[in-house]
């Protein structure tokens, strides 16, 4: 029986995710249809919270729990199997799944974000040798202070980042979803093409300058070398654990005229409205030796050096707070899935389960969150929205 609204709660995360759910188109024909689409998905998403890492593990959990189910929807003929799953999240459009993510991600955390990590992985047990296939390369984007998944575009074949990048801005700017927000990439991105889709998405940029852009890094490494103090902005802030130390220096010059003045070489790159360059200088001591780096980063913002110091950290933050968890805790390195559309699907749904997982108040491990969301589908009810009976 399909619960009454009263079962969801106040727009509760089910319901918004149901709802958007319902408007996926599904690509069988009506009358074959045994399990309508969103029984699917939402099998699929809270099979995946509850810690099964593939469609056998998910079916199997399905049976076990199929009460809990029916408390949403009413699966008349029960859950599908393991293959069938697979045969169908391989037929679903990517493009409308990711989409459908995204506008659930804003209807459910409906404020705008300060900071934006954009950041590709690569699955890496996805390829197909045999077919030639290469591994799904999803670029995702990462709201660094709340920890959420916002959106996620995957790579085509024979193609890179920059491609799939702008696409993605362009989904979350929809509705101002950007506006205000720092946008961080790493230095991939560092073209006057990606530089303008985020200010037109009614970002500012934050580009990191490697050596890919060599004329630009000299030119910003000989300025840093030279300017006079009183004209820097310095930040320096310490980090301690995991057996090592870590000291990190963030100098700031927003006086860069010189980036956009008209005497500039044929072809030289011209970001738009650059307004700070940064420079990141780290000293980090371990148990047997010590380590130095220094990077260097472009803005659009006239940002203070305690603001690129938060930035930075940010998408650094992208690796642990997202990729390892997939990795380690969603063993997404592992899945094997690699015909149709079931990597990049299955990518999604983990993008669903770790945000409902991540909105859980207290501060247990994600990993035990989804033990215990196998165990107890109270707990896992509450992790989805719903009060628990």
């Amino acid at each position: 029986m399909v619960s009454s609204g009263s079962e969801f709660g106040e727009k509760s995360r089910l319901r918004a995710l149901l709802e958007h759910f319902a408007v996926i188109e599904d690509p069988r024909e009506p009358w074959r249809v045994a399990h309508p689409l969103p029984e699917v998905l939402l099998l699929v998403v809270c099979g995946t919270i509850a810690d099964c890492d593939d469609y056998e593990g998910i079916a199997a959990w399905g049976e076990e729990h199929l009460p809990f189910l029916r408390r949403f929807l009413p699966y008349f003929h029960g859950v599908p199997g393991g293959r069938w799953l697979t045969l169908l999240m391989n037929r679903i459009d990517p493009g409308l799944f990711s989409a459908c993510f995204t506008a659930w991600v804003r209807e459910t955390w409906p404020d705008r974000p300060d900071f934006v990590a954009i950041d590709g992985k690569t699955s890496r047990r996805s390829h197909d040798r045999h077919a030639g296939q290469a591994p799904l390369h999803l670029v995702s984007a990462f709201a660094t202070t709340g920890r959420l998944v916002l959106g996620q575009e995957a790579v085509e074949d024979k193609s890179n980042e920059t491609t799939a990048i702008p696409v993605l801005l362009e989904r979350l700017a929809a509705d101002g979803g950007l506006d205000g927000a720092i946008v961080s990439i790493d230095a991939i991105a560092c073209n006057a093409t990606i530089a303008t889709a985020i200010k037109d998405a009614g970002a500012d940029y934050l580009l990191a300058v490697k050596g890919n852009q060599p004329t630009l890094r000299a030119e910003v490494e000989d300025f840093f070398a030279t300017a006079p103090a009183d004209g820097l902005d310095v930040f320096v802030d310490h980090d301690k654990g995991h057996g090592r130390i870590e000291e990190r220096s963030v100098t700031v010059a927003r006086e860069v005229d010189w980036l956009t003045g008209e005497r500039r070489f044929p072809g030289e790159l011209r970001l738009p409205g650059a307004a700070s360059i940064i420079k990141v200088q780290s000293r980090t001591e371990l148990k047997d030796r010590g380590r130095f780096d220094t990077r260097y980063y472009i803005s659009s913002a006239p940002l203070s050096a305690e603001a690129a110091a938060e930035a930075v950290r940010g998408h650094w933050g992208i690796e642990n707070r997202l990729h390892w968890v997939l990795d380690v805790t969603f063993k997404e390195d592992q899945s094997r899935l690699r015909t149709g559309h079931g990597a990049k699907n299955m990518a999604v749904v983990r993008h669903f389960a770790i945000n409902l997982v991540r909105a859980a108040t207290h501060k247990k491990s994600i990993k035990l969150r989804r033990k215990l969301a196998g165990w107890d589908v109270e707990y896992l009810a509450s992790l989805i929205g719903v009060s628990s009976r």
